[in-house]
């Protein structure tokens, strides 16, 4: 519309200024004719302004015609809300929360201000292996252990934070050694935090005696753990077991003592529950970019052993199985120790702990001392050790855990990628165990001639493992076991002298797949 304005002020003016120089002095005539022009040009930019406006108002019809057609036609579904509707401020102004990613890859819902979060935890450890199982006899105990699959873990759990001091964590196991029942509660716990590096703590969990048991069944180096450490932490400590105590540690040093009552699954109908106690000091000795040393002590005792009701002694037997868990049968065993006569007094475990690594290099070893008290008997002493090494080819390091002075399983520095070429770490094991569960038995002597005496035979371990870590939350562990099992017979029966061998030999393949996050 302007643009029309201008064109008609230029057509009108233009002759007249062209006709009429501005430098020529203009008589009266040319004036009132100048005049004249004016008043026309405009009488005609009045008449261009009547139709400008009414184009406008025309058009202003025309959209509001439209307007009013668009609000007769339905309108779209609004998009559903984002899944974390918490996303804005609230009433009150407050910042949203927010979702943090930890090193271990836990998704975690937390305030703005730390306060307060849960996480969620998870674990599948799904196995599958065979035996050749030789017996020296027909007294041998089992003739044949089982072949098979099994989810020996399969864990789900939360874990989280309240009012910044307080922590909690629940974790729920439905797998199991033998894979017909789920194994129940696996953690229940509170802790309460006043200081960086300070826990007190109250419940179901794995507690932290032994440096074999410290170490997270994810970060293993073997399947199972070496047999004299379950023969240990089985007596009083081991995983879902209910404690109370402290934890002081920072990267040099781990300190806690703990009372330990029953395990999750145990019978509270009981006359009595087994009830001890445990302490634990383990140091880095040596701390460097590239290598440690670790050493540790510590001591558990059971005050208290369980019993099945009035009348009946407090018991308690040491064993486990051959080192694998395909088949949940125990060759290692005293049978139970504690009659109505002689019931068990007390126990302990005494545990020297050591590990050091050099870059991708790795050793851990422990010994341990058993002793049982029966009352009216003399006392029974037992021993134990193991030790293990690691070599990672990859040349990737194992992690060391301030919070529960163990070590890591390793995490590739280039995860298996077949578009980025990456093949993971991988990572050689070997390990031997032996374990002794004879005390004041004599091969030849009836074993009813000394009611303090005790026939659990003797057990070697040796283990090979290749362990593939395609990313840090997945892991492959292909092992193989040579298991030699040595018992002399205490009684003679069926044929058998007394004496006779009644051991066993067996070699165990065995493979793992793990997730855990």
């Amino acid at each position: 519309m302007v643009r029309n304005r201008v064109l008609l002020a230029g057509a009108v003016l233009g002759p007249c200024l062209a006709a009429h120089p501005v430098a020529a002095e203009p008589s009266p005539s040319e004036i009132e004719a100048l005049r004249a022009q004016v008043r026309q040009l405009a009488s005609k930019v009045q008449e261009t302004e009547r139709q400008d406006q009414a184009q406008i108002a025309d058009l202003k019809a025309q959209v509001a015609g439209l307007q009013a057609a668009l609000g007769k036609v339905s309108a779209p579904p609004a998009p559903p809300p984002l899944a974390l509707a918490a996303a804005t401020p609230d009433a009150r102004g407050a910042p949203p929360p927010r979702v943090v990613l930890s090193p271990g890859r836990r998704f975690t819902l937390e305030s703005a201000d730390g306060q307060y979060a849960i996480g969620l935890l998870g674990l599948l450890q799904f196995d599958a292996g065979g035996y050749d199982f030789r017996p020296a006899s027909a007294l041998s105990g089992p003739q044949a252990l089982s072949n098979g699959i099994n989810a020996r873990r399969a864990r789900i759990g939360v874990t989280g934070r309240v009012a910044g001091a307080w922590n909690y964590t629940f974790i729920y196991d439905a797998g199991n050694s033998t894979d017909q029942a789920a194994k129940g509660i696996e953690t229940a716990q509170i802790a309460y935090s006043p200081m960086r590096g300070l826990d007190f703590e109250l419940g179901y969990s794995n507690t932290l005696f032994t440096l074999d048991q410290a170490t997270s069944s994810t970060d293993t180096l073997f399947l199972e753990r070496a047999s004299p450490s379950n023969v240990a932490t089985n007596i009083n400590t081991g995983d879902a077991r209910a404690n109370a105590g402290f934890r002081d540690f920072t990267d040099r040093y781990w300190l806690g003592a703990y009372l330990t009552g029953p395990a999750s699954g145990d019978s509270h109908t009981q006359v009595a529950e087994r009830f001890g106690a445990f302490q634990r000091l383990a140091v880095q000795a040596l701390d460097g970019p590239d290598y440690s040393v670790h050493v540790g002590l510590g001591l558990d005792e059971l005050f208290q052993a369980s019993n099945t009701g009035a009348g009946t002694p407090a018991t308690l037997a040491l064993n486990d199985q051959p080192e694998l868990r395909i088949d949940p049968t125990s060759l290692l065993s005293t049978g139970v120790l504690g009659t109505l006569a002689n019931p068990l007094r007390r126990a302990y475990v005494l545990d020297l702990e050591t590990a050091a690594s050099y870059r991708s290099l790795f050793w851990q070893g422990e010994y341990f001392h058993y002793r049982i008290e029966r009352r009216g008997l003399a006392g029974n002493d037992f021993g134990g050790a193991y030790g293990q090494a690691a070599w990672t080819l990859t040349g990737e390091a194992r992690r060391y855990n301030p919070q529960t002075a163990s070590y890591q399983r390793v995490t590739p520095a280039r995860p298996f990628s077949l578009q980025n070429g990456g093949w993971g770490a991988w990572e050689l094991a070997a390990r031997v165990s032996y374990v002794g569960l004879d005390s004041r038995f004599h091969a030849g002597e009836a074993l009813a001639n000394d009611p303090a005496a005790v026939n659990g035979g003797r057990q070697w371990g040796y283990a090979l493992g290749l362990n593939w870590y395609p990313n840090d939350l997945i892991r492959v562990l292909l092992d193989y076991n040579h298991v030699d099992y040595r018992k002399a017979n205490g009684a003679a029966a069926k044929g058998l002298p007394l004496g006779a061998p009644v051991g066993a030999d067996l070699d165990a393949l065995a493979l793992r797949v793990q997730v855990a996050y």
